[in-house]
């Protein structure tokens, strides 16, 4: 019976504040979404470098005719000076650390070039020549890449030692710092959320002040009249978590796994809906502990008033 009169309570609070309870579910499905969106942002940047990193190679560039920086005086390296280089990668110093490497030639740097920038104006005016002869290195442990770069920087006939993940480190700072507006705006969203949820649970107390000052007489309980003002947030919330958990499925399945796998041709991983399933619970939580949480603390407040 008095879960039947507290139910009962519920559906005559939503029904009579239906215009606030439509606005508490839009704010946090709108607010949850992109709490989703940083999540799973975070997830893909984590598989991105997981990914990328076991990939990135040192690139040791060799001087040409016409390098002036490094160790490179508009001297072309010799075969003596690349064979040293060779032969510091099969030492016993470096050989370890070393997974695999190969020599990329002017020819074979030209027809990269070609590949990745043959439509830019400069491809005119790019020769074989002028392209770096360089050592590709990739590592057991990509963090090890310092040591390369001290032990051969200083040879002769190198113009430079480069560690790729540089230039790896650039484009996640872009993606966390992308993440981190999301997180922003969904924590803006989510004060706008628990402002409006506890404002809906005055206004609904306030049109109840009969009953609940009926109910004070008859001797009801502070926690019996708090419920149904309490459950009324959470299910407004509920809804939105709900929605806002659909939706990031459903962003992970049309345009993640849609659209951006086709389009990036698997040349990374991509989360998927695995990692979308591990979200939703999580914004279904978050909603619904903050709705409880401010609604508990509106209702309190007014009963005490």
């Amino acid at each position: 019976m008095r879960l039947g009169l507290i139910l009962g309570e519920v559906a005559n609070g939503l029904r009579r504040n239906v215009s606030m309870v439509v606005s508490v579910v839009l704010v946090t499905f709108i607010s949850l979404t992109f709490v989703g969106a940083a999540i799973l942002l975070q997830m893909q940047i984590g598989q991105m470098k997981g990914y990328w990193y076991d990939r990135a190679q040192v690139a040791i560039y060799m001087c040409t005719a016409v390098d002036t920086t490094g160790n490179c005086t508009q001297t072309e390296a010799t075969q003596a000076q690349i064979d040293a280089v060779e032969a510091q990668l099969e030492s016993a110093a470096l050989a370890p650390y070393i997974k695999r490497f190969e020599y990329e030639t002017h020819e074979q740097a030209y027809a990269n070039f070609q590949d990745q920038l043959g439509d830019s104006p400069i491809a005119a005016f790019v020769t074989p020549e002028t392209l770096n002869e360089s050592f590709r290195v990739n590592l057991n442990d990509p963090s090890d890449a310092d040591i390369l770069i001290e032990s051969l920087s200083g040879s002769a006939g190198v113009q430079d030692v480069q560690d790729q993940r540089g230039y790896l480190d650039q484009i996640f700072s872009v993606l966390n710092a992308a993440s981190y507006t999301a997180i922003g705006v969904a924590a803006l969203m989510l004060i706008a959320a628990v402002l409006l949820i506890a404002t809906t649970i005055r206004l609904s107390a306030f049109s109840r002040r009969r009953e609940l000052g009926i109910m004070r007489l008859v001797g009801a309980s502070n926690r019996f009249i708090q419920t149904p003002f309490i459950l009324e947030g959470v299910f407004a919330a509920l809804i939105g978590s709900l929605l806002a958990g659909a939706a990031i499925v459903a962003i992970v399945q049309f345009f993640v796994q849609g659209y951006l796998q086709s389009t990036l041709q698997a040349t990374t991983t991509l989360v998927g809906l695995s990692d979308a399933v591990v979200v939703v619970p999580i914004l279904v939580v978050v909603g619904a502990a903050l709705a409880a949480a401010s609604a508990g603390v509106a209702i309190s407040r007014y009963l005490k008033v």
